[in-house]
């Protein structure tokens, strides 16, 4: 089985296990703060995942938001979220999907994001382009900020993180954007921006499962995917996202950088 199949299938098997615990009566855990939760839909599908991509790749390496994995000498990482947006699944708001990304050689060469409420497949493959339920994708050709639909999020943090990005959002509202939405999952949130629904998106700090499948499908679609410097980010790290049609890039780090 090649790839794409074996990630299509992994997310599948996990978007199988949301329908079956979303708007059940689970135990809510938390962990790096009282605004990070858990549930066992996290642990079950995560554990699903790996099953399967270690029965058809077990050589590969294994980067996933909930356990860590031993190291390998592969240049195969497979980085893997289980359920983006655990906080609105938590509480029955059905916007929550599974993000699966292949990186080699520090590059992202598949992306598999999957919401299973909407039956929406998202994937892409390196210089293949970017698809939604097998219906090539593209981003929109939106020119400038005032004709612009945005999509941002909050870190966990109640600190010095949200006073920035709300002001930042200001910022942006001062110049006429058609308006701005907080969907509370990342990863569909740049899978948005991938098939046209909003031009742009930025957040203060991601995880690389929040944004490697992500990245891959928005540059596949036509758009563009950097630091908050214009720079190129590291797939490895927590980074500072800003992802657009491309055409709107440079606006919009203008208004982050305060320019």
């Amino acid at each position: 089985m090649n790839y794409i199949d074996v990630a299509i299938n992994a997310a599948r098997q996990a978007g199988q296990i949301h329908k079956k615990y979303f708007r059940r009566d689970l135990k809510i855990e938390t962990k790096s703060s009282p605004f990070d939760l858990l549930t066992i839909a996290d642990t079950e599908s995560e554990e699903a995942i790996i099953s399967v991509i270690r029965r058809y790749f077990p050589e590969h390496n294994l980067v996933a938001e909930e356990q860590s994995y031993n190291k390998t000498k592969s240049e195969y990482t497979w980085i893997v979220d289980p359920l983006d947006g655990t906080n609105n699944f938590a509480c029955g708001m059905p916007i929550f999907c599974v993000s699966i990304a292949l990186i080699y050689n520090e590059e992202p060469i598949l992306g598999v994001i999957y919401d299973v409420i909407r039956e929406e497949t998202f994937y892409a493959e390196k210089g293949k382009g970017a698809f939604l339920n097998k219906n090539r994708i593209s981003v929109t050709s939106v020119d400038t900020l005032e004709n612009s639909l945005l999509i941002t999020g909050f870190y966990y943090s109640r600190g010095e993180e949200m006073i920035e990005t709300l002001e930042t959002i200001k910022k942006f509202f001062f110049r006429r954007i058609i308006g701005l939405r907080r969907l509370g999952a990342a990863a569909l949130d740049l899978c948005y921006i991938a098939c046209g629904r909003a031009s742009g998106f930025w957040e203060f700090e991601l995880s690389p499962w929040d944004f490697a499948a992500g990245k891959l499908l928005i540059e596949e679609a036509g758009g563009k995917v950097t630091g908050k410097q214009g720079e190129k980010i590291s797939i490895r790290n927590k980074s500072f996202i800003v992802a657009s049609n491309g055409k709107i890039h440079d606006q919009m780090l203008a208004v982050l950088n305060g320019r």
